[in-house]
């Protein structure tokens, strides 16, 4: 059967196949195994942008979130149909969200303006708060924040209307901001919700071994600015960890029916979860198109080597958040310190990376004539800069154009977890939102970025175990004549989003 005609998942997987195995001919390792990595992305389940999105309905954490600071939280939110909101955001005291320190109860309206300019796939909206109430969990809770408001002038007015630590009444809801009122506290504490002024809701099919695929809904709200102090005048352009529809989630989910039944009084207790030891090595990629800061979507492939702590990067940048327009590519490679528990970020990995080498690839004209029009040996010595051809950029110590800087030292933060399926996680520091890099210890990140996964079977979704692999990647590749599954998918995802109407 010629392979025009094969099913697509089966075209992925010979193309795979006959990529490593005209590598091995040709000697070149790195071949063998990068388009086996890029397929998770070329062959994950359909995602459906819903313009204008629809935020009707809960919305909730899938686990414990970290946010610069650091500060560790779950999230509740829930939007109604006349733009009324309510939103809990639950803070604890440790990384796995099982001590409790306050609870925050926010509502307010929220109105849909247009789509993003900045942001593609993005809504703008506007927003108004109409009141934030807190809830201490315990003393140290009411005294921390106490704390934190005698910092200024306007939040030392605001300490005093909170009660003394030997008054303080479990389940007493003081009041921070108040429109009615005309009273904001919650401004002296650097508390916003501009995360709600850039919106994104898609809808996605989780593939289900031996069952039909689960519809799953995701709100993707503004990202949290790395500067604490700026936080109360940024305004978002990436997103921060997803929150999922309560009715349409990922499953298994422990921590997802906790939250979604808990309220300021009753803060959900996520379950515990045993820590996993930092062990770099192997291949971890990208599951999917990344966004971040200042309108940057792309995909990251990462090689360890832990025997002589030496690692290679390859990042592939492109112009639309479904990353289907490439832009260009970096590839860069150095060298890694040994791993020292962080006493800022309790359950994370502190290291010090060096980049040495880099390599640049542009993949469309735009980002070709650009890097023929910059100053001479700035960006890989003399020469023109052709469509896809990639140049060593070591020698110029970089390429000031794409603001690549060799040799480069970054102060990194490092997380390994395992998901509810037991899949390996790889969380790597929040880059900085001012488009800086970590460079100096004072920069090192407090949050993560969106995690990786291994790059080998785990990156397709599939188990190790032969039996718990789903049919539907065993049938296209079997001989005979076949029909491509395209059209039972589109007629699935059809009858998926007709059940969440």
């Amino acid at each position: 059967m010629p392979a025009a005609m094969l099913p697509y998942a089966c075209v992925l997987v010979l193309w795979g196949a006959r990529t490593a195995e005209a590598a091995e001919t040709e000697g070149d390792s790195r071949l063998r195994w990068e388009p086996r990595c890029q397929q998770p992305l070329l062959n994950r389940a359909p995602v459906t942008t819903l313009l204008p999105p629809r935020l009707d309905g809960p919305w909730i954490s899938t686990g414990c979130e970290v946010r610069p600071g650091p500060e560790f939280l779950t999230r509740s939110y829930t939007f109604y149909s006349n733009r009324l909101f309510r939103a809990y955001q639950f803070y604890y005291r440790d990384a796995s969200c099982r001590e409790p320190a306050h609870s925050l109860l926010i509502k307010g309206k929220v109105r849909l303006r247009r789509a993003s300019w900045v942001t593609r796939g993005a809504t703008e909206a506007d927003y108004r708060l109409h009141k934030v109430g807190v809830v201490f969990h315990s003393r140290r809770a009411l005294l921390d924040m106490a704390g934190r408001l005698d910092q200024s002038r306007a939040g030392r007015a605001c300490a005093r209307r909170l009660p003394p630590a030997r008054a303080w009444l479990p389940g007493a809801l003081y009041e921070l901001l108040s429109a009615r009122a005309e009273r904001d506290c919650a401004a002296a504490l650097g508390f916003t919700m501009h995360e709600l002024s850039l919106v994104r809701v898609q809808r996605r099919l989780q593939p289900k071994p031996r069952a039909p695929p689960r519809l799953v809904e995701e709100l993707y709200l503004g990202d949290i600015h790395t500067d604490w102090a700026e936080r109360r005048h940024y305004r978002p352009t990436g997103y921060q960890r997803p929150l999922q529809s309560a009715l349409h989630h990922a499953r298994p989910c422990p921590a997802c029916s906790l939250i979604a039944r808990s309220d300021e009084h009753h803060p959900p207790v996520l379950p515990p979860q045993a820590a996993l030891p930092l062990r770099l090595g192997g291949r971890w990629v990208s599951p999917g198109c990344e966004v971040r800061p200042a309108v940057l979507f792309l995909t990251r492939l990462f090689t360890f080597h832990g025997h002589n702590r030496s690692w290679e990067g390859h990042y592939h940048h492109f112009s639309d958040p479904a990353c289907r327009q490439p832009t260009f590519s970096v590839y860069a490679a150095g060298r890694y310190t040994k791993g020292t528990p962080s006493a800022t970020v309790r359950g994370g990995t502190e290291l010090v990376f060096q980049v040495t080498r880099a390599r640049v690839t542009p993949r469309d004209r735009v980002t070709t004539a650009m890097l023929n029009f910059s100053e001479p040996s700035s960006c890989g010595g003399p020469g023109a800069w052709s469509l896809g051809a990639e140049r060593d950029v070591t020698a110029t110590n970089g390429c000031l154009p794409l603001g690549i800087r060799l040799p480069h030292v970054e102060y990194e933060l490092f997380r390994m977890e395992r998901d509810p399926l037991g899949r390996s996680l790889l969380f790597i520091g929040q880059r900085p939102s001012d488009g800086s890099s970590p460079d100096t210890p004072e920069k090192r990140p407090t949050s993560y970025q969106a995690p990786l996964v291994p790059c080998d079977g785990l990156a397709w979704g599939l188990s190790r175990d032969p039996q718990h692999r789903p049919l539907l990647h065993k049938r296209p590749c079997q001989g005979g004549p076949q029909e491509a599954p395209l059209h039972f998918l589109l007629l699935a995802l059809g009858l998926a989003l007709l059940q969440g109407l």
